[in-house]
């Protein structure tokens, strides 16, 4: 199974694929991740990366497909897949649907979670990261505590893009550039739209249902 999941920024992506991760034993990825692990690694794409994002340059879609078509031709990585963010652009979508006919794969779904501009912006002002684990959370819906988190606090992190005018930019770009994709999938019957609004669980509780249908 292979799983495609949208959602604007801050909401709550992040928080389902880790627990579907955890419940179905699944890979999230992330081209975020992608990028900076490579960058990591000093490898002569991850130079050329780097080189790019330090001139705050946009990395074109060529270089994120060359990472998405080394992780699908892993063969351990076959079938238990979750695309966080991605793809992010038409051009990027229809190549990911290439790349798993070429790896003998499919998308099984494609989880849309819906949440307002407003909302948004209040989720991400009180959004925390751990810097140590990786792990997201936040303040008031979703705090950090001893059963959830066994990082010290002292890596609980926010963002310091997560300010209400780029929070604001974000949303206005992610409704441009990824309602096609939308479409997209909708046209293949594989678009499943949740309200993103609804409480952490309810909203697994409702993916569950739908991977159970597949």
């Amino acid at each position: 199974m292979n799983i495609v999941l949208f959602g604007p920024p801050g909401a709550g992506k992040g928080t389902q694929a880790y627990k579907l991760v955890k419940e179905l034993k699944m890979i999230k990825i992330s081209t975020g991740d992608l990028l900076r692990e490579e960058v990591e690694k000093k490898t002569t794409l991850g130079q050329k990366i780097k080189s790019i994002i330090d001139k705050g340059l946009l990395v074109s879609d060529q270089m994120i497909n060359d990472l998405i078509e080394k992780i699908l031709s892993n063969h351990n990585y076959a079938n238990k897949l979750i695309f966080d963010g991605y793809p992010r652009t038409i051009d990027q979508a229809k190549n990911l649907d290439y790349l798993l006919k070429e790896n003998n794969q499919k998308i099984s779904c494609v989880l849309s979670l819906n949440v307002d501009k407003e909302s948004v912006i209040k989720r991400i002002l009180s959004r925390q990261i751990c810097l140590k684990c990786g792990h997201i959370f936040n303040k008031f819906s979703n705090p950090s505590n001893k059963e959830n988190h066994k990082c010290d606090l002292k890596y609980l992190n926010t963002r310091s893009d997560d300010n209400e005018n780029t929070i604001r930019h974000r949303f206005e770009t992610y409704t441009k550039e990824t309602f096609p994709i939308l479409d997209y999938y909708r046209s293949q019957n594989l678009l499943h739209e949740i309200d993103g609004m609804l409480e952490i669980n309810e909203i697994l509780e409702e993916i569950r249902a739908i991977i159970h249908s597949l």
